[in-house]
């Protein structure tokens, strides 16, 4: 039977891994190439700009050129907003927002998503990305791969569990093939769905179906990482810059979580009180990210440059800063608009990823923290070495209010190609996900899988089989017991005055039976109020002991169909030394729970 089941096991894993490895790779190039096209129409076609993009080399990303109207972002910008909210609102509200805070939910959910949810997330995100919007190409690929594996696990009629399992799998996958990182994106399946917890299910699955997306997607794509560095440097003697730098984005890190949210709350609440139809939120909020963009490039001489790099997804400007070549002004206050932008785009409704915005964000802090090192301790803080910092800021921010630290610097080392940035990388995050807390950007994360409903079950059993009935019993002394010659009138007072319902009976010290209110009422409708206890009490009864778990016991309560059961010295079983009820065993299981999510056990 062992051998059976752990075949049973095999075939799932390996049938969840090839599906969703397939949707992903499938899913990201498809996803990959609308994005491609719609950017070429938008922002070449109509706006006549060339874009930095990211992977170029220094001689290729050195000919990139504004748009020389720029107020035409604003109509273009405004276009995709609107198409954007009417296809949401109308077909799925779901779909509004970043796609990976969608896809955690419904792992914790009912682990189901809705067949139109992926095709629709890839039309939106491709309008909102490739027209202006600041967001990310990873949540929507992430909600892709997580959506399909959903419903093929329910098409092949797996349980609940390997749906869910199948939506973890995708989520990882899909962002690891999106970003050429399959490593991260495996280690991100299990990492990104909780705070303080990981899915160790999903990793199996998650590393073949990442291996399988990847193949895929790179084989069209190609295989060299995301971003091309160029001598990037760093030195021991640094480290403890880089655990400021941790600091530092763990303050910003902040900052975006919360003018992320507070800006969705503000949006949300102003529609809803003015009674606009929600179709309008992206529209507004595109509007509001054009003219923040078109009044950057006419307020200074670097808001040309801060306006472009704080509109899409933004990558071309890290690789600018992984060149070292953006002024010192544009990362000082890239961060800040980019935070702004994305704010806008994605908390009014509009649709895609905050990952992206994250990595920016982070990398343009790393770049001016390591520029102004570099002005103050050239000798300590070479030029070679602020690429570095551009690095470890993107790793630092976005792994601490992602609250997957491992994942995300795996990642972003995979997608730079230089795996020496592991070192300097670990006490930056490090630091910066314990100054974080429980601040998160995806707020779909729970505590733990005792908070999940995933896990709901699983814990009701592990959290009862802990915790035993002489702990939580009513003991003999404080018991309120009856006699077989007392009158079942006497049960009804008792029941009116303690609101119990249920009583051991005890003769001459010894357990002899148990008599609960169901007894008396089948008594009672015969006129019997004047009988003896011993004609009504159940007198062949289900005991534990106190060493047994409540487990246990409530099994025998769910099986025997009681709700009330004597506590037995092992000694000697018609000996009571306590009462245990269905209301000990549920208040005992929600104080343990509250201790283990509060972090006290």
């Amino acid at each position: 039977m062992a051998g059976h089941a752990e075949t049973t096991s095999f075939k799932k894993t390996l049938t969840i891994a090839i599906v969703v490895g397939v949707i992903s790779g499938f899913g990201a190039w498809l996803f990959f190439q609308g994005l491609k096209i719609g950017v070429r129409f938008f922002m070449g076609t109509l706006l006549d700009y060339q874009m930095p993009l990211e992977g170029e080399s220094m001689q290729q990303i050195a000919l990139w050129a504004p748009p020389p109207h720029i107020w035409l972002i604003i109509p273009i910008i405004c276009f995709g907003g609107l198409l954007s909210g009417i296809l949401v609102y109308r077909f799925a509200p779901e779909a509004a927002g970043h796609g990976t805070d969608a896809a955690i939910k419904a792992f914790h959910g009912d682990g189901r998503v809705r067949w139109r949810i992926p095709l629709l997330k890839a039309v939106t995100s491709i309008l909102t990305i490739s027209t202006g919007g600041s967001a990310g190409r990873e949540g929507p690929t992430a909600q892709i791969s997580a959506g399909f594996g959903s419903i093929a696990a329910d098409m092949l009629g797996m349980s609940a569990r390997d749906r869910r399992i199948a939506i973890a799998t995708g989520i990882g996958a899909g962002i690891g093939t999106i970003f050429k990182a399959p490593l991260g994106g495996a280690i991100l399946a299990g990492e990104i769905l909780y705070l303080r917890d990981f899915e160790s299910d999903a990793i199996l699955p998650a590393f073949l179906a990442s291996i399988i997306g990847y193949s895929i997607f790179g084989t069209f794509e190609g295989f060299d990482p995301i971003f091309g560095t160029a001598g990037i440097t760093w030195s021991v003697s640094q480290i403890p810059l880089y655990v400021l730098l941790g600091i530092c984005c763990a303050a910003v890190g902040l900052l975006y979580v919360w003018t992320f949210y507070r800006t969705n709350s503000i949006f949300d609440n102003f529609f809803k009180k003015r009674g606009i139809p929600p179709h309008f939120k992206p529209l507004t909020g595109a509007f509001l990210v054009g003219l923040v963009i078109v009044g950057l490039a006419y307020l200074f001489p670097q808001g040309y440059i801060l306006g472009l790099a704080s509109m899409g997804t933004g990558y071309g400007f890290v690789q600018l800063a992984i060149y070292s070549m953006l002024p010192l002004s544009v990362l000082l206050f890239l961060p800040f608009f980019k935070i702004l932008t994305t704010s806008l785009t994605i908390g009014s409704g509009g649709s895609g990823g905050v990952f992206a915005p994250g990595l920016v964000i982070g990398g343009a802090t790393g770049g001016a923290i390591g520029t102004i090192l570099y002005l103050l301790l050239p000798g300590l803080v070479p030029i070679t070495s602020v690429p570095a910092f551009v690095v470890v800021g993107m790793i630092a921010l976005f792994g601490s209010v992602s609250h997957a630290p491992i994942a995300v610097m795996i990642m972003v080392v995979e997608m730079t190609g230089d795996f020496s940035m592991l070192v300097p990388s670990m006490g930056a995050v490090a630091i910066a996900t314990v100054l974080a807390g429980n601040k998160t950007i995806y707020k779909e994360q729970v505590m733990n899988k005792a908070s999940s409903h995933a896990h709901r079950g699983e814990y009701l059993v592990e959290i009862l089989e802990e915790i035993r009935a002489g702990d939580v019993m009513t003991p003999f002394e404080r018991l309120r017991c009856l006699t077989p010659q007392d009158k079942c009138r006497m049960v009804i007072r008792l029941i009116d005055e303690t609101t119990h319902t249920g009583f051991p009976v005890v003769e001459e010290d010894r357990l002899v039976g148990i008599v609960t209110i169901g007894d008396i009422r089948n008594l009672k409708a015969q006129g019997g109020e004047v009988a003896e206890i011993r004609n009504c009490m159940t007198a062949d009864l289900i005991t534990v002991t106190p060493n047994d778990d409540l487990e246990k016991a409530l099994n025998l309560m769910i099986s025997h169909e009681i709700h009330h059961i004597p506590v037995v010295s092992e000694e000697k079983p018609d000996k009571i030394v306590g009462f245990l009820t269905t209301t000990d065993i549920m208040q005992a299981y929600s104080h343990k729970m509250a201790a283990i999510q509060n972090g006290t056990t």
